[in-house]
């Protein structure tokens, strides 16, 4: 080994301050100094020469040759602590931690590693020592480097900041930051780096950090710089004061209720020294807290309670409470007061009754309400019952007593079922659970039909309110109960007058509705014979006007016979116009319903109206923009518009206003009373207002009877307003009037709406030229001779082959005899042996070609509901012109793809 002799010049390798090893390419040691003797426990001639091995624990001796011939491979030193965790052996073959430098040497011998070898076991003792009073630690503790770097971290952060431990290391400490400081914190950090003094926890500074799950919490933090080999650590212990600070909070929200309570609370020691005084107190009694403090509570006593006071505070020192007791204290004025007192003990932490807390509240105010509500009470006209949850009666009035006929002291502290009919008695006891439950008023007059019972076992109906009190005793339930048993039988009285008189009413609109059908039914009989005479009047004088002109035309003398002619043909179309009248009065009359806007008929007859009314009078109208559609002959809603007007024009001599308004209305069930021949549904409104003389009550109830009229003899048929009811009804709907002398009148009508959209109407185009004449053969059956005549010239001389029968039967047999083929079948309605519509059905039986074409001055039975015709009929109605029965027969016969034509006739 004098090869390596420069190494111990000077005995620089024993002054070393750790064990140094040399070892050459082969692993042989070759240099030992005086520490490694000391380490290994072997003397330098037992080391030298031997492989390196030997100072090598087992478990690592067969791989560590590799490692050598590895670092020979590129030989660059390898400080201490290079986080290579190494042990070596001793020759008692016990190991030890260890820190091994290596570095390459080359000599004259060839390249000889230099080995450094401390033991570390101090250091490792002393880290375990640190880490477990850094896990022991109450605060969280994060160990910082100088570049931000978390490099420690005990159990206490990572249950406090919810990161495990490998998962802050190694990362920026402003993951612990809340964001909004977290740009901020590295110029802090850098600060502190430059000035590391330590800094104690809690020194007033605000701060906050930041949990994994983003949640942040107020937290104090010290800070201490701690040197190591590493470099500057700082050390920071974090502690959550999220329940200090809530406990601060809660504290202090108690001092502040306390101080700003109007309650006089005070603090005593067991033996009764006043320690604390709020300004509830000092209000209440009159003494600052300057002036009472430190001095016995007896002051605040009357002499005749200081014994009995006394023992309350023993009571009180020995863990009792007492709970709202009624006393007297005496101010500093001298004066006395009364109080509700609640005393308490005061313990320390560890149980300990150290003093007593008292709250006095002035009650006087309240001991003078009560004796306001008292009177109050037992003033109150109605029976007062106050009921606990347990359903124990607490509270009753003098009503009370005499309505059940109880004393008080009998009901005091009773269950409030005794009051209760014996059938209810069962369910009051849930019923009053439920209302504990969930308190609410519930007025006197709600509905509720309930009983009660008298003390000798009667029962009464009652009405009873109900209410919620809070008291010092806890809830109560107030009962006002009322006795209504005389109310109930005014009720039921009146019920029954007004029942009688509702039926008098219907009964009297059933009367009149029955009154007017009788006349209906009168008015339809004499139209029937009357449109037959008036047929046969009016055709003959055509027949004689026509032999007339055509003979004397120019003769001055036959010129006033044709005159007077025309005079008996105007009466004639007069008579005709009435029974028109009449039949739609009597719901007769043939309709030809349309689906329709109201709207649009006031619209296109709204300056004929004007016309009639004059310029006198001023029309407003006020229609419905979205008014439902209707379904009614167009023509008869312009005829009721028309003869209101007439009317309301009468009624405004010296002028006024006329109003038509239209509008949707939506009757329901419960409007039937009201709109009795109405069904429920949607309906169409049309109101007619003048503001004329109005009509008087007894007159009111007349004003659609036919006939019925005020005006002068001659100057009205009575028969305007009977043909607006008759049109209203047959159309489904409902008509009345409102009026009062010198009010203007009001008529309302009311059509149902139908679900059917109006079709634009298309104009007609007239045809070219006049119809072609006859040549067909027409069977006219008609029971009236003259107008089966008048039908038969009428026919003969307008090129038409006729046969005529006075009945079914008859007609029957002649289309039977007859050689003809029979085109056409003109007959009569009514008739006697069989009726016209009962006779076509025999014909189109038998003979299926035959066209059919009724004629009739009363249609009713070939109507279908609402007076509209049968699908399939055709009718002419009397009286007929010769034109108008000519035109109907072509209708009839020039009708494509039908036998019996499927088009209503429009009426003359």
């Amino acid at each position: 080994m004098s090869t390596h002799t420069e190494f111990d010049s000077g005995g620089l390798l024993d002054a070393a301050p750790d064990a140094l090893v040399g070892v050459d390419a082969d692993g042989s040691i070759v240099l030992v100094n005086a520490q490694a003797e000391q380490l290994f426990g072997y003397r330098r001639a037992e080391l030298l020469g031997n492989p390196i091995e030997m100072l090598v624990p087992e478990s690592a001796r067969e791989t560590h040759p590799g490692h050598r011939q590895r670092y020979l491979a590129d030989a660059r030193p390898r400080p201490m602590a290079a986080g290579v965790r190494l042990a070596g052996r001793r020759r008692n073959g016990t190991q030890f931690p260890a820190e091994i430098s290596l570095s390459s040497v080359p000599t004259a011998q060839g390249q000889l590693v230099v080995a450094a070898v401390r033991n570390v076991s101090d250091r490792i003792r002393a880290e375990a020592k640190f880490r477990g009073l850094l896990e022991a630690a109450p605060d969280a503790t994060i160990g910082v480097r100088a570049d931000g770097t978390i490099a420690l971290v005990n159990a206490q952060a990572e249950r406090m900041f919810g990161y495990r431990r490998e998962e802050l290391v190694g990362r920026p400490v402003e993951v612990l930051v809340p964001e909004a400081v977290r740009g901020r914190h590295p110029e802090h950090r850098t600060r502190y780096a430059a000035n590391a003094e330590h800094r104690p926890m809690g020194e007033g500074m605000e701060l906050a950090a930041r949990r994994r799950d983003g949640t942040e919490f107020p937290c104090e933090i010290s800070l201490s710089a701690i040197d190591t080999e590493d470099g500057q650590l700082v050390s920071a212990a974090v502690r959550d004061v999220t329940e200090r600070r809530r406990a601060a909070e809660a504290q202090s929200r108690l001092a502040s209720i306390i101080l700003s309570s109007h309650d006089a609370i005070l603090g005593k020691t067991r033996d009764g020294v006043i320690t604390s005084w709020n300004p509830g107190a000092e209000r209440l009694y009159g003494y600052t807290a300057e002036e009472i403090t430190g001095r016995h509570a007896s002051v605040l006593y009357p002499p005749e309670r200081r014994g009995v006071e006394a023992d309350i505070l023993t009571r009180i020192a020995a863990g009792e409470r007492v709970e709202q007791y009624e006393t007297r204290r005496v101010r500093k004025d001298g004066t006395s007061v009364t109080v509700s007192l609640s005393m308490s003990p005061i313990a320390d932490a560890t149980g300990h009754i150290v003093g007593v807390a008292s709250v006095s509240r002035d009650v006087g105010d309240r001991v003078r309400a009560e004796a306001k509500f008292r009177g109050l009470l037992e003033a109150a006209p109605d029976a007062i019952v106050g009921v606990t949850p347990d359903g124990a009666i607490t509270l009753v009035n003098t009503q009370a007593e005499r309505l059940f006929g109880y004393r008080r002291d009998e009901l005091l502290g009773q269950s409030i079922e005794i009051l209760v009919p014996e059938r209810a008695r069962a369910v009051h006891p849930a019923h009053r659970t439920e209302y504990f439950a969930h308190p609410r008023a519930r007025p006197m007059g709600a509905g509720m039909q309930l009983a009660a019972r008298r003390k000798d076992g009667t029962e009464f109906p009652a009405e009873i309110s109900l209410s919620s009190l809070e008291t010092e005793d806890g809830p109560i339930v107030s009962a006002a109960i009322r006795d209504v048993a005389d109310r109930l039988e005014l009720q039921a009285e009146r019920e029954r007058l007004k029942t009688r008189a509702e039926r008098e009413r219907l009964e009297a609109q059933l009367h009149q509705s029955q009154r007017l059908e009788s006349l209906g039914q009168l008015a339809g009989g004499v139209a029937h014979d009357f449109n037959n005479l008036l047929a046969v009047m009016l055709n003959y004088t055509s027949f004689i006007a026509e032999e007339v002109g055509a003979a004397h035309g120019d003769d001055p003398a036959w010129q006033a016979v044709l005159h007077d002619i025309t005079q008996v043909q105007r009466a004639g179309r007069r008579a005709t116009e009435l029974t028109h009248q009449l039949l739609a009065f009597g719901r007769r009359e043939v309709v030809r319903p349309q689906v329709l806007n109201l709207n649009t008929v006031v619209t296109e007859v709204e300056a004929l109206l004007r016309r009639t009314l004059g310029e006198h009078i001023q029309l407003h109208t006020s229609l419905a923009h979205d008014l439902w559609p209707v379904l009614a002959d167009p023509g008869q809603l312009e005829q009721i518009l028309v003869n209101l007007a007439v009317n309301s024009r009468d009624a405004m001599p010296d002028g006024g206003t006329l109003r038509i308004d239209t509008s949707n209305h939506l009757i329901a069930d419960t409007d039937a009373p009201s709109h009795h021949d109405l069904r429920p549904g949607r309906h169409v409104k049309l109101c007619v207002t003048d503001t004329g003389t109005g009509i008087p009550p007894e007159i009111a109830e007349r004003v659609f009877e036919p006939f019925f009229t005020t005006k002068p003899k001659g100057e009205g048929s009575g028969l305007g307003l009977a043909t607006v009811y008759g049109i209203v009804t047959q159309a489904g709907g409902q008509a009345s009037i409102t009026s009062s002398p010198g009010a203007g009148t009001t008529f309302t009508a009311f059509l149902p709406a139908t679900d059917r959209r109006p079709v634009p109407t298309e104009a007609t185009a007239s045809a070219s030229g006049t119809r072609r004449r006859g040549g067909e053969t027409v069977l006219i059956v008609e029971d009236e001779d003259a107008l089966r005549e008048v039908a038969r010239r009428i026919l003969t001389r307008n090129g038409y082959q006729v046969l005529t029968a006075a009945n079914g039967p008859e007609a029957i047999k002649i289309a039977e005899d007859t050689d003809s083929r029979i085109d056409l079948l003109l007959s009569d309605v009514i008739m006697p042996h069989m009726l016209g519509k009962d006779l076509a059905f025999t014909m189109r039986e038998r003979y299926p070609h035959v066209r059919v074409l009724y004629m009739s001055g009363y249609a009713q039975p070939v109507l279908a509901s609402q007076g509209t015709l049968d699908p399939g009929v055709i009718l002419v109605e009397k009286p007929f012109s010769e034109s108008t029965l000519l035109e109907r027969i072509r209708e009839v016969l020039d009708e494509p793809g039908t036998a019996s034509g499927a088009t209503s006739a429009v009426p003359e």
